[in-house]
């Protein structure tokens, strides 16, 4: 492998913070591993924060990507706040478009500290709304 995922519970979701080399075998096996960690720990809110190095993937590896981790996870995920740190262009606003269009309940951040306040905001006005995954949110 040539990624390391480091996870941390936090009280209320995961952090996922992947570091290693940018690829399409990369990106699917790190998101595979944080799904197997929720499944395991019973946490079904994560924040990716994403630190991976080199070339950005092109849109056909994105919506590939997006497409058969969004079929893997549905139905499991209640958040999934997404950082890619070295993001470029709108390629993560494309992924999020093709994710939340096969039901996943995601958002695309450009800080980690936005990440956080969205799930944290979103256990608070969730339970108030009735609203498990705090999906009814206004985009920030």
């Amino acid at each position: 492998m040539s990624y390391k995922l480091t996870i941390t519970e936090r009280p209320t979701y995961l952090h996922a913070i992947v570091t290693g080399s940018n690829n399409e075998e990369n990106v699917a096996r790190y998101l595979e591993e944080i799904l197997r960690e929720c499944i395991t720990r019973g946490c079904f809110r994560v924040l990716v924060e994403e630190r991976l190095e080199g070339p950005r993937l092109g849109t056909m590896d994105v919506f590939q990507i997006a497409s058969e981790g969004s079929n893997r996870s549905r139905g499991r995920m209640q958040a999934i706040a997404y950082v890619d740190v070295n993001a470029e262009g709108d390629l993560m606003r494309f992924a999020e478009t093709v994710a939340v269009n096969r039901g996943m309940p995601i958002r695309v951040f450009s800080s980690v500290s936005d990440a956080e306040k969205w799930l944290q905001d979103g256990d608070r006005e969730a339970t108030q709304q009735g609203d498990p995954a705090g999906w009814n949110e206004p985009r920030r």
